[in-house]
């Protein structure tokens, strides 16, 4: 099966395309969320994007649906004294600790150390801890956008924005229409050369927007070993989500 993407709105629709001798072009959303589209080898693949994007809103709701009953994979925190925390690919011990002054977060010597006026304030725990986690995202997204777009600048690219929330699904869609790259920001919580791949990705996308052998020939030109960042981020970084 060969994958694909189409833009419909601000959604990034990903595919995978199977042809197979069949009279109508068939699509399908499995329960894991993914979307496989079957034609004929002779139905030319504008055709198939046409017929998927008009198929968007329906795509999109059910998928919706889906997601709401995808079990959450993210361990329930409790934010006490020696807890784990993960933070580019790094785990660090978490020390709460009582403050007069302003509450917030620091990372240092193998401890995140969180400073709340009361210990015992679960919700303003869990806000600190995720403000701080946006911040170091925002900012490390950013630099790794920075380091890595002179590589695909000589292919006549703009850089791209990058925006960031919180997704169930994917770790990163590329946004063709507005020039932006959208960051899962549990990203934060996997090793650099991970975050530099997702990026990476997203960025060969505004050049071949799916996953064409053009695509992988880019992929494998400017990151030889992509396979091996996309297997420790799906298969060990989540584990730990």
């Amino acid at each position: 099966m060969e994958k694909h993407q189409v833009q419909y709105g601000e959604k990034l629709i990903e595919f995978e395309l199977e042809r197979k001798n069949v009279k109508n072009v068939n699509l399908n959303i499995k329960p894991n969320m993914d979307i496989q589209v079957s034609a004929h080898e002779k139905v030319p693949l504008s055709f198939i994007y046409d017929f998927v994007k008009s198929k968007g809103a329906w795509i999109i709701k059910h998928i919706g649906d889906f997601e709401k009953v995808q079990p959450f994979q993210y361990h329930e925190r409790k934010f006490v004294n020696g807890e784990s925390f993960r933070y580019l690919g790094k785990q660090y011990r978490l020390r709460v600790l009582e403050t007069d002054e302003k509450e917030l977060v620091k990372y240092f010597r193998g401890f995140i150390y969180l400073f709340v006026k009361d210990k015992q304030d679960q919700c303003k725990k869990e806000k600190l801890m995720e403000a701080w986690y946006k911040e170091k995202a925002k900012k490390t997204f950013e630099e790794l956008t920075d380091r890595l777009y002179p590589f695909v600048k000589k292919y006549g690219l703009e850089k791209p924005c990058i925006d960031m929330r919180v997704m169930k699904a994917r770790w990163g869609s590329a946004l063709v229409d507005s020039n932006t790259i959208l960051l899962n920001t549990e990203l934060i919580k996997a090793p650099k050369y991970c975050i530099e791949y997702v990026i990476l990705h997203e960025m060969i996308h505004f050049k071949y927007n799916n996953h064409s052998e053009n695509f992988y020939n880019m992929l494998n030109v400017l990151m030889p070993d992509w396979q091996k960042r996309k297997a420790i981020l799906d298969e060990e970084v989540v584990k730990e989500l």
